[in-house]
């Protein structure tokens, strides 16, 4: 494949994993930022590959096929990552544009090897799973953290925000994965939640509470 066709497979996978259903052609213009007459000529060629499925007109799906190299895309991203934050002491808002680029290295070899020489992680360093060698993955029970109750705790294990200056916020307020937090209360008024953060007490807006995962302990 084409790096312009891995980068088409991997937008349909996390769309359909976002929406869990067939994507149109129209999202997948705006993710990838293109027209939608391009999307089909892509997905045109996707098909022919086995790799989607396609009609004009009906929404779009990855074939198991498609899906499988989907995940191996995702799989290389997230082992980048990892190495990029564990061995070259990159910080985690820093990595994603680097492993965007090291994703399309082709060698399955040097892949394994590297998922080894990490010890086989399950998580990337933003919380996320890292497919298997055969595409498997470990999912856990996580909840946002705007969905919690008053006095419910939960470990930080996610975010559902990636940029650059969600996690560069998250640095300043302290908060990263295994951080222990405790909901203590919701502002009826704007939704904004106030949080305990091993032991500090911080106010936070609802939106940042809807891009934090958590693990409720």
């Amino acid at each position: 494949m084409t790096f312009s066709e891995e980068n088409y497979l991997k937008s349909i996978y996390h769309l359909t994993a976002a929406l869990e259903t067939e994507v149109s052609t129209n999202a997948i213009a705006e993710i990838m930022e293109t027209k939608a007459s391009s999307v089909t000529d892509m997905l045109k060629k996707l098909a022919e590959k086995d790799l989607v499925n396609y009609k004009k007109y009906q929404g779009v799906s990855l074939t198991e096929n498609g899906k499988l190299a989907a995940k191996m895309i995702v799989r290389k991203h997230r082992l980048w990552e990892v190495f990029l934050v564990e061995k070259l002491n990159f910080s985690w808002d820093e990595v994603h544009d680097i492993a965007e680029q090291l994703e399309h290295i082709k060698s399955e070899q040097l892949i394994n090897r590297l998922d080894d020489f990490l010890g086989n992680p399950t998580e990337d360093p933003h919380g996320d799973p890292i497919p298997d060698a055969n595409g498997r993955i470990i999912k856990i029970e996580k909840h946002l953290l705007s969905e919690l109750s008053d006095n419910q705790t939960g470990v930080c294990v996610g975010v559902k925000d990636t940029s650059s200056e969600f996690l560069k916020y998250l640095d300043k307020q302290g908060i990263a994965l295994g951080s222990k937090i405790e909901f203590l209360s919701k502002e009826s008024f704007d939704l904004s939640v106030k949080i305990k953060v091993d032991e500090r007490e911080l106010s936070i807006s609802n939106k940042i509470a809807s891009n934090l995962f958590v693990k409720l302990v």
